[in-house]
């Protein structure tokens, strides 16, 4: 025997798949592979948001903590949790996502009762959110959306072909969604009712459920979505104010004028980056929901092209994925965690420039909001995982 024949005796032999599994090569779910692309445009994001929260909430921490650096450090440390939180789903194996699904919904019941629960839940602005945890004040109903996205896909994975019958594809997925959607309504957190409720929608239709049922399903939830609106004064309010753009320009349109004129300041390369007049408490809480405008302020129509550009690539390798992974579930989490992404950015950036009425909902990645945080560096955590399973 040569050198060469002893080298290659002397190789680990590859596993060979035999009968169905035949020329798939094994999947190494413990290293370090998955999806460069969504990696880095996911930190490109990040990396944005610490710029843009360091430099829209040093005045406003100076003024109402005393501390300018206040949430700044709050964000990183919410950024840092959230990367063991991403670290941590980016070693499942779909099994094992697959595995904790049912428990996790029955987990995120108890805390979405739990935080309703006076004394357990605190209160901040009127809302009823938060469960507060040590150092930590956690939102559930951020971990609850991404629950819902893991049910429908264990769900409807399960049930196969039996999608197209109503009573088996339809009415058990909208009691589950419903009953959550119903707890988060009750906090009131109308925002995250209607993400719910549209990743139910998409995840159906995907999923096998007959376009009528669907189309059966919107007409249901019109009704209550109207009825949600029109019987808080305050909902009613933001609907009017969306209609009539120039009404109360000091009262309920305050917020959306100033992210108007954040825009218009900035023109197409910006007034430069710190630079913003409107963070200077025009713009209310500016480093929250519409961070977006001080985007726009400082690095003009050129950055917002950016932050636009980097959710259309993470939705174009997410939806990759989902296109890619030979499994039904697998590819159906990849759908919906993708799709609940870049759902709440393209919803967050449509309130800013006024395309939809005014609601609370982060921008991902980019918002100072640590619940937010951690929940979506978590969901790109599995998505990770996933194009490592893909290949």
């Amino acid at each position: 025997m040569t050198g060469t024949e002893a080298a290659r005796a002397a190789m680990p032999v590859r596993p060979v798949f035999r009968g169905p599994l035949a020329g798939q090569k094994p999947t190494v779910i413990g290293s370090w592979g998955g999806d460069p692309w969504l990696i880095l445009t996911a930190a490109a994001l990040v990396g944005l948001g610490t710029v843009m929260v360091f430099n829209v909430s040093y005045f406003w921490g100076e003024k109402y903590t005393g501390d300018p650096l206040y949430f700044f450090r709050k964000h990183l440390f919410s950024i840092g949790l959230g990367l063991l939180a991403g670290f941590g789903t980016s070693r499942l194996s779909s099994e094992k996502l697959r595995s904790i699904a049912y428990p996790l919904l029955v987990g995120i019941l108890v805390a979405l009762v739990l935080v309703l629960v006076p004394g357990i839940g605190m209160v901040h602005n009127g809302a009823r959110r938060w469960v507060h945890l040590g150092p930590l004040s956690l939102q559930p109903s951020e971990l609850a959306k991404f629950t819902v996205v893991l049910y429908l896909a264990h769900s409807i994975s399960r049930k196969g072909a039996r999608m197209g019958e109503l009573k088996l594809g339809v009415i058990p997925h909208c009691m589950v969604v419903g009953t959550i959607a119903a707890l988060v309504l009750l906090e009131p957190d109308f925002g995250t009712a209607v993400v719910c409720g549209t990743m139910l929608g998409a995840m159906l239709l995907v999923g096998g459920v007959r376009l009528w049922h669907v189309g059966l399903l919107a007409a249901g939830l019109v009704p209550v979505a109207a009825y949600e609106v029109l019987h808080k004064a305050y909902r009613a309010s933001r609907i009017s104010a969306f209609l009539h753009p120039d009404l109360d320009p000091l009262g309920i349109n305050h917020q959306l004028r100033q992210s108007f004129i954040a825009f218009g300041s900035g023109g197409f390369w910006g007034v430069g980056l710190g630079e913003s007049q409107q963070k200077m408490f025009f713009l209310p809480a500016a480093h929250t929901d519409f961070i977006f405008a001080v985007v726009g302020e400082e690095l003009g129509l050129a950055g917002a092209l950016v932050v636009l550009g980097l959710f259309a690539v993470l939705a174009w390798r997410g939806f990759r994925i989902a296109l890619r992974h030979p499994d039904e579930f697998a590819s159906l989490l990849a759908f919906g965690v993708t799709l609940l992404i870049v759902l709440q950015g393209t919803i967050n950036m449509a309130v800013v420039l006024g395309l939809l009425p005014t609601k609370g909902l982060a921008l991902p990645f980019i918002s100072y909001g640590g619940s937010a945080m951690i929940a979506v560096l978590a969901e790109v955590g599995v998505l990770v995982a996933l194009a490592r399973e893909a290949g």
